[in-house]
């Protein structure tokens, strides 16, 4: 490429981006009028979606030792210390318990199906009879959990989790009939 081809090529460019200049002014213009004219008029509030102890709406403000058969679907536990607690026969359907302590709480026959619980420790539970079907349990543990006759349908959960469930599975969901080791796909 000569320098001649080069400086026209640049003259060619400069031709091009003086006109369309002279075109972006009044369209920055109209824009920046657009902009303070809807956010003059604009009187809605625009709210964020944040986490639950900052908006509390579903957020479970009271945990108290006896729970046990209450409708808590679709309500939140963010780093709940559920440890011990009688959770026994609660609808928790849909509900969002992440990274919180349920070791030891008695979970026996509880709707848990499309709970999302994500880090959360379920050491020790009694989840006898309960239903985790479709149950997003990523990186949560079950050390010692008594499982017998849980459903564990469609849950996803970590394959190490898995196995060692699958270990110790024994029973049929009194619900749904389906065996615990069928549940969680376990190997014959």
């Amino acid at each position: 490429m000569t320098r001649r081809s080069a400086g026209s090529c640049h003259n060619v460019s400069a031709q091009i981006t003086g006109p369309m200049r002279a075109l972006l002014r009044p369209a920055s213009l109209v824009a920046a009028i657009l902009v303070v004219l809807s956010t003059l008029l604009w009187t809605d509030s625009v709210q964020a979606i944040t986490a639950p102890e900052l908006r509390g709406q579903f957020a479970v403000q009271e945990i108290s030792a006896d729970m046990h058969g209450l409708d808590l679907k679709e309500k939140e536990f963010l780093k709940a210390d559920l440890r011990e607690v009688d959770l026994s026969g609660t609808d928790l359907r849909g509900a969002v318990i992440n990274t919180s302590q349920l070791q030891g709480a008695d979970l026996r026959n509880a709707d848990l199906s499309d709970l999302v619980g994500f880090a959360s420790r379920f050491d020790g539970a009694d989840l006898r009879g309960a239903n985790f079907t479709n149950a997003m349990l990523m990186q949560s543990r079950f050390a010692d959990a008594v499982i017998d006759g849980a459903d564990f349908t469609n849950a996803v959960m970590d394959l190490p989790q898995q196995r060692a469930l699958c270990s110790r599975a024994d029973g049929v969901n009194p619900s749904s009939g389906v065996s615990t080791r069928e549940s969680l796909g376990c190997r014959p």
